[in-house]
């Protein structure tokens, strides 16, 4: 599994950067306090808002980055992208091909932070939850969060999550002592990417739910609710997992943040920082030699480097300009890994709120809206973003031609060659051909278009004007939508029309791209549906030949290029400035990026 040779377009959001004055707040202390008491403070751009990542209001790198340091788990990614088995934590082993059967083994040594022994009902729920299996409706979003209102009553189940791998196991797991075994029903390419690991503990949401405190019985109480369908227990159990990690500052009830990880979170504070401390209970490999890790949310680039300057963090990994660049490298004492990124930029549409790009504007006329798309696309300068904002970043960056494959990368050219997107798009702000598109189209300007982007990153904000300016020349008109808490909007579209972010890879798994454009899938929150495209992806998780994912790969990107589903802009630069008082730090493409040895660590 980990072999692949391509990022696939991303599970995980890129959270931009929030509302956060320019002068850092400090938890406690100076600079040499912080070396005296084994502290090390970090900055990242985004505050944190949900211990719950495996949901998709969650589900955003702003979080996972945290609950990377809070939850262990049975593998994950070295420096070389190679998926390395934490034994420490538990083991897994194929049993057979056909059909595929995996058995997982909790190690004695995997324990929550409260002391109780993780058990198979936590791999249960982490599979469950977001296999889709159990939901029988859909539930409603609150308006202005896009978080699912947590309102499940009677016999109503819904996990706010999905995963189209995870679906693929339709009979119960066999629970044996502190093993898991369960069948797919058909072959499934990332399974090793895929193998259960526990998001939040099934002991606290079986108390929180059920109103069960011995953890054993809570946790079995749940594991029993899923095996015998009782849909009663579960409307309660998916409530507590879809609503209760959801918090900006240290909830009362410590339970909430209890985890399996080298850390727990002791403090938060909203929009400021989190802070993580030694868990006493943890027993695996990863144990650090740095007592506390506080992460700073500084949300401007030029700030945290100001913070990093002051000896304010010992770390910070920017959105960059050039201006930012060149200041983390006048950084005394320190060091910038200057490299590219796994996240790329990129503009959508929602196809699912009657606005613009949606056919029932139309009176259900999908070709009509399909020109639209087609025409607000040719607008985006994309070859004036990239030399305005990313060229002085990185002299040779270019247009990212591809959804899912990364530039460089074996499978790029190929790719790029057939995928349509630059024969059909070019280098952008084709504003003849989008005048031409809207004639075809019949629809007559000006389009209004509600744009959601972070108004907080100064970067995303000249991409903005940028877009705008293009735009309008056209005959659209943008009304700007931007928000600071844009990432838990996405999935409300009732609220905007495009959106501007970013999508970053968090493993090599080829069916990463899944999520994102399959019907339903946790990532597609623009409404995009296509049998073609749910087909092509049934057929990309079984196809175990490289040659065949490649070929796939290269028709779902043909479809989405003929549907006008979106375009891509470019590879973020990720330069990383590293005090030379903290060692051991260095990044990977992938999300967690610079946090991924954290364990390794040590104040200098």
């Amino acid at each position: 599994m980990g072999t692949k040779k391509w990022l696939a377009g991303a599970a995980a959001v890129i959270a931009g950067t929030l509302a956060l004055s320019a002068c850092t707040p400090t938890p406690s202390g100076s600079q040499s306090q912080i070396n005296q008491e084994k502290v090390a403070r970090v900055a990242w751009n985004q505050a944190f808002y949900s211990y719950n990542g495996l949901t998709t209001f969650g589900n955003a790198t702003a979080n996972n980055n945290i609950l990377y340091m809070a939850n262990d788990t049975f593998n994950y990614y070295d420096k070389d992208l190679k998926l390395v088995p934490n034994t420490s934590f538990g083991t897994y082993e194929k049993l057979s091909e056909e059909p595929l059967t995996i058995k997982q083994t909790i190690a004695p040594t995997a324990k929550w932070s409260d002391g109780v022994p993780v058990t198979p009902a936590d791999l249960v729920l982490f599979y469950a939850a977001q296999s889709g299996l159990w939901n029988n409706y859909k539930a409603k979003t609150d308006a202005d969060t896009g978080n699912v209102d947590g309102k499940n009553t009677g016999n109503q189940v819904f996990f706010n999550a999905s995963s189209a791998g995870l679906a693929l196991i339709k009979k119960f797991p066999v629970v044996e002592g502190n093993t898991i075994t369960y069948e797919y029903s058909k072959p499934f390419v990332d399974w090793e990417i895929g193998v259960l690991t526990p998001g939040v503990a099934a002991h606290i949401v079986g108390k929180r739910a059920l109103g069960v405190d011995d953890p054993t019985q809570a946790a079995q109480a749940v594991l029993d609710a899923f095996k015998n369908k009782d849909n009663a227990q579960l409307a309660k159990i998916s409530n507590v997992w879809n609503s209760d990690f959801n918090f900006k500052t240290m909830p009362a009830d410590k339970e909430l943040v209890v985890g399996t990880g080298p850390y727990t979170i002791s403090d938060l504070k909203d929009e400021q920082y989190v802070t993580l401390t030694k868990n006493p209970n943890y027993e695996g490999e990863h144990k650090p030699s740095i007592d506390t890790i506080t992460v700073q949310f500084i949300p401007n680039a030029q700030s945290s480097v100001q913070a990093l300057q002051n000896g304010e963090v010992l770390v910070t990994q920017p959105q960059a300009t050039a201006d930012i660049l060149t200041s983390m490298k006048a950084v005394p004492d320190s060091t910038v890994l200057n490299e590219q990124g796994g996240t790329y930029e990129h503009v959508d549409m929602a196809q699912n709120n009657n606005g613009p790009f949606d056919p029932k504007k139309y009176g259900g006329d999908a070709e009509k809206a399909r020109l639209v798309r087609e025409a607000f696309l040719q607008t985006i300068p994309r070859q004036k973003i990239i030399d305005t904002i990313i060229k002085p970043l990185n002299p040779d960056a270019a247009i990212r031609n591809s959804f899912n494959v990364v530039p460089g990368s074996p499978n790029y050219a190929d790719t790029v060659a057939q995928n349509g997107m630059e024969q059909t798009f070019g280098t952008g702000e084709n504003i003849d051909k989008a005048k031409a598109l809207l004639d075809q189209a019949g629809v007559k300007a000006p389009v209004n278009v509600r744009f959601l982007y972070d108004n907080q990153n100064p970067r995303r904000v000249q991409e903005f004007q940028l877009i705008k300016e293009s735009a309008e020349k056209a005959g659209f008109k943008l009304e700007d939508k931007g928000n600071k808490d844009w990432g838990g909007l996405l999935q409300k579209t009732s609220g905007y029309d495009a959106s501007l972010f970013g999508w970053q890879s968090t493993s090599t798994g080829v069916t990463e791209l899944d999520a994102n454009y399959r019907t339903g899938g946790t990532n597609n929150h623009s409404g995009f549906s296509s049998k073609t495209m749910d087909a092509m992806l049934n057929e990309l998780q079984t196809a175990l030949d490289p040659a065949k994912q490649k070929e796939l790969v290269i028709k779902i990107e043909q479809e989405l290029v003929k549907d006008a589903f979106s375009i891509t802009i470019f590879q973020f630069p990720q330069p990383t400035a590293v005090s030379n008082k903290l060692q051991g730090v260095s990044s990977i493409p992938l999300a967690p990026t610079y946090f991924w040895n954290f364990w390794e660590w040590k104040l200098a």
